[in-house]
């Protein structure tokens, strides 16, 4: 076991992944970004060189020929960068990738790696703060995963790039810096699986992404000032969900609080909300609270964007609500 950043991490798991699959290549450089972090990447550039292209910028395009080497047999991950990048290619993500399967009657898979960053990162303004795993989850044939460790994010990634569908992983650039503990060597975990990251049997706190680490530090702030227990679920994953994990969780403390940094209309937290609304209803001692986004841009000003910004105060206020 092995302390590493976020950052690091995911570049372990791309090597680890690089250097046991000839198959798999990355399309796209600088996937940590411009800042301290970068240069975690350059070990890939250095022993990987003639398996990794940068292209120019066509997201449409490139997509395309990332589907198309998909279909063929290469397994590619895709760095679009910042998430709304993405939003360019649309129609090759959820309208070609996602249905080629269905549509050739399992005569082609796609199992492509698309890599892009959300969530509010620091005067991004509306147009770089988006957070749309709402909006791939609503696609059929897609897989979504957001990882919230770097233990997650190395072993998350080494599975994405096994699998023969074609899968977003969402990651949020303000958990590059993440540190934690990381096991040494090769390891994968299962898209689809759960995790409870805190133990506690008064409320149960689901939470996406950095939304995490947020809901870890509002649940440690619970239980020092209230002496309230929070149990936090991280799904890993928005599809496939683990719900026999969510729903066990709620089974246990009656109370559910989900957050996610996505506006609320329409998001993993109303998904998650629903779910366990239609399938664990007789365990809930009170309401559903859910945290996230108002339905507004995010503003360029700092105090206008931490005002919109799901915070740690936020998830403390739903939880007491819920137990009130």
């Amino acid at each position: 076991m092995t302390r590493k950043t976020f950052a690091a991490a995911l570049i372990d798991g791309l090597y680890g992944s690089l250097a046991a699959d000839p198959n798999i290549t990355i399309i796209g450089r600088g996937m940590l970004g411009h800042g301290a972090h970068d240069s975690e990447a350059d070990r890939l550039q250095a022993d990987f060189a003639d398996r990794i292209i940068d292209p120019p910028t066509s997201e449409g395009a490139v997509t395309s020929m990332a589907t198309g080497a998909a279909m063929a047999g290469l397994r590619p991950f895709f760095h679009f960068g910042t998430a709304s990048f993405a939003y360019e290619a649309w129609n090759q993500i959820v309208n070609e990738a996602a249905n080629i399967h269905y549509m050739s009657g399992g005569q082609f898979s796609a199992p492509v790696t698309f890599h892009m960053f959300h969530g509010v990162r620091g005067g991004g303004a509306p147009q770089h703060s988006h957070s749309p795993q709402a909006m791939y989850a609503n696609c059929p044939g897609l897989e979504v995963v957001l990882p919230s460790s770097p233990r997650d994010v190395k072993g998350l990634i080494r599975t994405a790039l096994k699998s023969d569908n074609p899968t977003l992983i969402i990651n949020h650039t303000k958990l590059l810096g993440l540190e934690g503990d990381v096991p040494d060597g090769d390891f994968d975990i299962p898209l689809g699986e759960a995790e409870v990251k805190r133990p506690g049997g008064d409320v149960t706190i689901v939470a996406t992404s950095r939304m995490v680490q947020v809901a870890l530090i509002a649940a440690d702030a619970l239980a020092k000032d209230d002496k309230i227990e929070a149990e936090v679920v991280d799904p890993r994953c928005a599809v496939p969900l683990d719900k026999a994990t969510i729903c066990t969780s709620v089974a246990k403390t009656g109370r559910l609080v989900v957050a996610d940094e996505g506006t609320l209309m329409c998001s993993i937290a109303s998904e998650i909300a629903a779910m366990v609304a239609e399938e664990a209803f007789s365990d809930l001692k009170a309401p559903i609270k859910r945290v996230g986004r108002p339905a507004s841009p995010v503003p360029f000003s700092p105090p206008l964007e931490d005002a919109v910004t799901p915070s740690a105060a936020d998830i403390i206020d739903a939880v007491r609500g819920a137990l009130a």
